[in-house]
C-alpha cells in the first residue's frame, strides 16, 4: 500500500457537518498542516446521502447551522436535504477548506503506532500518517438492513431508504415499506399517492408530534438578513424550548403534557378506533425518538395504504410475509421493498476498524458498550478524537454537539503544541468516575425506565448513547481543555 510521504498534524475522517467543522476550526486556530479524507465523491456526509422523497430536518432550520454561519435564507421553518446539503456547500467556500479535502478517500482502518507515536490511516488511495486523528464519521453512517429469511430470493427492487434508488418507478407498484422511524414517516407520504398499494409494516408504535413547519416570510428572511441579531434572538428561543424538552425527558413525569399532544395528534387525524390503538405507543413519550409530522396519520388512513403490525417474517420471490398482532400470517404480492430501518448508533461501524495502543480495536475494549471520556476521546486510543461519541445524543440541534466538541478538540491542540506533548490519553480513573455518574444521572429517566427498546440502549443493556445532563453543562465542561484530566507524554 502506498504511503503519502508526508506526516499531517491532524487528520480528519468525514466531510460532513463535523467534518468541514472541524476544518473551518483548525484554520482559524492556525493549525494548517491537516487533511480531511472522504470516502464519497463530493462532501456532505448524511445530507449527501440521504435523497429519498420529503428527506427533511426534523430541528428548526436557525438552529440546525453553524452559529458562526448563519443562514438567513432558510426558506421553510424546517429546511429541506437539498438546501441543508447547499447551505453546507456555502459554508465550505466561504471559508476556502475545499482544499483541504481529499475525496474517494475511503478510510479502511486506523492504527496507532506506539514507536513514532502517530496515527497511520489506511485509505483505499493509501496510507496518511497524522499525530492527531479526528473521527467525524457522524452516528447516522452505516444503514441496517434487516435479515429476513429469503431476502436474497426477492425478484423486485429492494433498497434502504438512506440509500434510495431514484431509478425505480414507484407509480403504479405495489410497494412495501418495514420500518416506521423517522425516514418512513417523511417517504411514506410522498410516495403514498402514487403507489398503486402501499403494505406498512410496523413492528412498534412511534409518538408523533405535529410539525410547525412553514414558508418562511420573506419579511422574516429580509429582517434576518439586515438585522443578523433578530436571527440569533430567535436560534436562542428555539435553543432553550428543545434544552426544556431535553430536561423533561430525564424525569416520565415531567412530559406528561407533551405524550397528551401526541396522543391528541392520533385521535384528530386516525377516526378508526382499532386503527388509533395500534399506532399508539405502549410506553412514554421520549423513550425512542419522538417524530414530527403532519402528513404521516393522514397517509396511512388512505384507501390505498395497508399496515401489518408485526414484523416482516419471510420473503419468497415476489411475495413478503408479516405477522400480525393477532398472530395471523398475511402475505403481499410486492414490485419493490423500502427499509425505513434507521442505522447503527449504539454500535458505531468505524470502531471496528480503529486499534488501539494495545493492538486492540475501539470496538473489541468496549465489549458491546461505549464509553468515552466527555464522549470525545476514548481510554486505549491516544491522541485521537470522536465526534458524536458516546453519550452525547441530545434533543436539541447537532450543532450544539459539533461545536461543543470542537471547542474543546482545538484547546487541546493548543495546548498539545503549547505544553510540547506528544501525546494525550484518557485517565481510565477520571473516565469510570465520570460514567459512573453518568449512568447514575440516567437510571430514573425516560430512555432508561420509560418501557421501550431502543437504539439509546446498547447490548448490554447500558444507555451508551444519551447525554444525561443539559446543554448548557455540556458547553461549559468543554469550554476548556483541562490537561490534568489526562495522562501527558512530552515529546522527546
Amino acid at each position: 500500500m502506498k504511503k503519502s510521504g508526508q506526516q499531517y498534524d491532524v487528520i480528519v475522517v468525514g466531510a460532513g457537518f463535523s467534518g468541514i467543522g472541524a476544518a473551518i476550526k483548525l484554520q482559524e486556530a492556525g493549525i494548517s498542516n491537516f487533511l480531511v479524507l472522504e470516502k464519497a465523491n463530493e462532501i456532505g456526509g448524511v445530507w449527501r446521502d440521504n435523497t429519498y422523497p420529503g428527506c427533511a430536518c426534523d430541528i428548526p432550520s436557525s438552529l440546525y447551522s453553524y452559529s458562526f454561519a448563519p443562514n438567513p435564507k432558510w426558506s421553510r421553518v424546517f429546511a429541506e436535504q437539498k438546501e441543508i446539503k447547499n447551505y453546507l456547500f456555502d459554508v465550505a467556500d466561504q471559508h476556502n477548506v475545499r482544499g483541504c479535502v481529499r475525496l474517494n478517500h475511503e478510510m479502511l482502518g486506523a492504527e496507532w503506532d506506539n514507536d513514532k507515536l502517530c496515527w497511520v490511516v489506511n485509505t483505499n488511495q493509501g496510507d496518511f500518517t497524522s499525530r492527531f486523528v479526528i473521527f467525524a464519521c457522524g452516528p447516522l453512517h452505516k444503514p441496517i438492513m434487516p435479515s429476513i429469511p429469503g431476502i436474497d430470493s426477492f425478484t423486485g427492487s429492494i433498497f434502504h431508504s438512506s440509500r434510495w434508488n431514484h431509478d425505480v418507478d414507484l407509480s403504479n407498484k405495489h410497494v412495501a415499506v418495514i420500518g416506521t422511524g423517522a425516514s418512513a414517516i417523511q417517504f411514506v407520504p410522498k410516495i403514498q399517492p402514487t403507489v398503486k398499494e402501499l403494505i406498512v409494516f410496523q413492528r412498534t408504535a412511534h409518538w408523533v408530534l405535529p410539525k410547525f413547519d412553514r414558508k418562511m416570510p420573506w419579511l422574516i428572511r429580509e429582517v434576518f438578513k439586515s438585522l443578523p441579531q433578530m436571527q440569533k434572538i430567535m436560534r436562542g428561543g428555539l435553543y432553550s424550548a428543545l434544552e426544556s424538552i431535553n430536561g423533561g425527558l430525564r424525569f416520565p413525569r415531567a412530559i406528561k403534557q407533551l405524550q397528551y399532544l401526541a396522543r391528541r395528534n392520533i385521535h384528530r387525524a386516525v377516526k378508526d378506533p382499532k386503527m388509533r390503538e395500534q399506532l399508539t405507543p405502549d410506553y412514554v413519550i421520549g423513550c425512542k425518538r419522538i417524530l414530527q409530522s403532519n402528513d404521516w396519520y393522514p397517509a396511512l388512513a388512505k384507501s390505498n395504504v395497508k399496515m401489518v403490525f408485526g414484523g416482516a417474517t419471510s420473503i419468497d420471490g415476489d411475495t413478503i410475509s408479516g405477522l400480525s398482532d393477532n398472530g395471523q400470517l398475511s402475505k403481499h404480492k410486492v414490485d419493490a421493498i423500502i427499509f425505513g430501518t434507521g442505522f447503527e448508533v449504539s454500535n458505531p461501524p468505524i470502531a471496528k476498524i480503529i486499534q488501539g495502543k494495545n493492538g486492540k480495536t475501539m470496538a473489541e475494549n468496549w465489549a458491546g458498550s461505549p464509553e468515552g471520556y466527555l464522549g470525545t476521546m476514548v481510554d486505549g486510543c491516544p491522541n485521537a478524537f470522536l465526534m458524536f461519541g458516546p453519550n452525547l445524543a441530545v434533543s436539541s440541534s447537532a450543532f450544539i454537539i459539533i461545536e461543543a466538541q470542537l471547542t474543546y478538540i482545538i484547546d487541546a491542540l493548543k495546548k498539545a503544541r503549547t505544553n510540547n506533548l506528544a501525546t494525550i490519553e484518557v485517565n481510565p480513573e477520571k473516565s469510570a468516575v465520570f460514567n459512573e455518574k453518568l449512568q447514575d444521572a440516567l437510571k430514573d429517566s425516560v430512555w432508561d425506565v420509560g418501557g421501550c427498546t431502543s437504539y439509546f440502549i446498547d447490548e448490554s443493556g447500558r444507555n451508551s448513547t444519551v447525554w444525561p445532563w443539559t446543554t448548557f453543562s455540556m458547553r461549559e465542561r468543554m469550554s476548556q481543555f483541562n490537561l490534568h484530566e489526562y495522562i501527558l507524554t512530552p515529546r522527546v
